[in-house]
C-alpha cells in the first residue's frame, strides 16, 4: 500500500508541474491543470483513505492527523471545479476546438 501510496503522489506531482511548467512558458495549459487537478485530488482521497486503513481504528481519530487529512482531500475534491467538471473540461480539449 505504502508502494502504491508513493506512486500516486509522485504522478501527481509530476502532473501539476508539467501545467506550471506551460503556464510558466506563456503556452496553454488549461487541459494539463485539469488533469493535474483531478488526479492529485483523486490520489488524495485515495492515499489518505489507504493511510486511515493502515492506522486501523486510530486512523478516524482526531488524534492522527490522517483524520483530518482525508475529510480535506474530499473537499478539494469539490471545491475549485468538481472532478467532474474537470473531466469535461479534459474531454472537450480531447473532441477538438469545436467543442469548446
Amino acid at each position: 500500500m505504502l508502494a502504491d501510496m508513493a506512486t500516486k503522489i509522485e504522478a501527481g506531482r509530476a502532473l501539476y508541474l508539467a501545467a506550471a511548467r506551460l503556464r510558466d512558458a506563456g503556452k496553454p495549459f488549461s487541459r494539463q491543470a485539469a488533469m493535474a487537478k483531478l488526479f492529485c485530488t483523486d490520489a488524495a482521497m485515495a492515499v489518505t483513505t489507504d493511510a486511515v486503513q493502515i492506522l486501523g481504528g486510530y486512523g478516524y481519530t482526531a488524534d492522527f492527523p490522517v483524520e483530518r487529512l482525508m475529510r480535506e482531500a474530499k473537499v478539494l475534491q469539490i471545491v475549485e471545479g468538481t472532478n467532474q467538471i474537470q473531466r469535461m473540461v479534459i474531454a472537450r480539449h480531447l473532441a477538438g476546438p469545436e467543442t469548446r
